[in-house]
């Protein structure tokens, strides 16, 4: 099946006759499985190409429609850049593979599996070490509304500043849940970011707005004092531009940049 979702008549006050495409809904398990998955493995592909990926770190999950306590994620050890859908593997909340062959990586099951318990409204989270999200997070600050994109996260990211090294178990995955409460990312000081959303689409994009806002406000500092857009504009900019929807809607284009020229990734 495609996940090209078929365009609707309208959305909101949209002209007659003009179409946009809209998310597809009514889907069977195994259909919306297959989404989430391809979503998943085209995020990788756009995540090797913006830069995202470090070694081996990083990682990107997606919870699975029938079973709720196990996600889907890349393997350990391979390339963002080479991932297909047939290499993805099921992880449940205690680590016991139940399907592929190869390893996962254990940060991505302490992290992944106590932000998914944590918060069951979110369908997928994303978390690398990409180089200004990192550079950012060292400054332990929280991302500031000078820019339309980042009025984005205006009070709505945590930070999380206990970094102990290499996240090796559960109990700080949960502490990382704790500092994300209700938010949609949460800054991992000293280590990187984490975004999460109602689709793999929204989580993938929200990682990579906030990837470029971490970097323009690096700029910004670095030639000098930015001026903060002010608290209410941020609030209603926010609301304009994010959302279960809005999150998926902006990573269209992305996606239909890489499945035209990288369709291997279907595989």
């Amino acid at each position: 099946m495609t996940t090209t979702p078929a365009p609707h008549s309208s959305v909101g006050a949209m002209p007659e006759g003009v179409t946009l495409p809209l998310p597809q809904h009514n889907l069977s398990v195994e259909e919306e499985r297959q989404v989430r998955k391809q979503e998943l493995a085209a995020a990788f592909r756009l995540f090797a190409r913006f830069g995202f990926s470090e070694g081996v770190a990083g990682h990107i999950t997606a919870r699975d429609p029938e079973n709720p306590s196990g996600f889907w994620v890349n393997p350990f050890g391979m390339s963002f850049s080479q991932i297909r859908v047939s290499d993805l593997i099921l992880v449940d909340h205690d680590g016991e593979l139940l399907e592929g062959k190869r390893p996962v990586n254990n940060a991505a099951f302490c992290i992944h599996s106590e932000v998914h318990r944590a918060r069951p409204d979110v369908i997928a989270a994303a978390h690398t070490h990409s180089v200004h999200g990192k550079a950012f997070s060292s400054l332990g600050v929280p991302l500031d509304p000078i820019t339309q994109d980042a009025c984005a996260f205006f009070e709505d990211h945590g930070i999380y500043s206990d970094y102990r090294g290499v996240v090796n178990d559960t109990d700080e995955g949960r502490k990382i849940g704790v500092a994300l409460g209700d938010a949609k990312a949460v800054i991992l000081q000293n280590h990187g970011l984490l975004t999460v959303g109602a689709s793999v689409a929204e989580a993938a994009w929200y990682f990579i707005t906030m990837e470029r806002s971490c970097q323009a406000q690096l700029l910004a500092m670095a030639a000098g004092k930015p001026k903060l857009i002010d608290s209410e504009t941020a609030r209603m900019v926010r609301a304009q531009i994010t959302g279960a929807l809005p999150g998926w809607f902006q990573f269209r284009p992305l996606w239909d940049q890489i499945t035209a020229e990288q369709p291997d990734l279907f595989d």
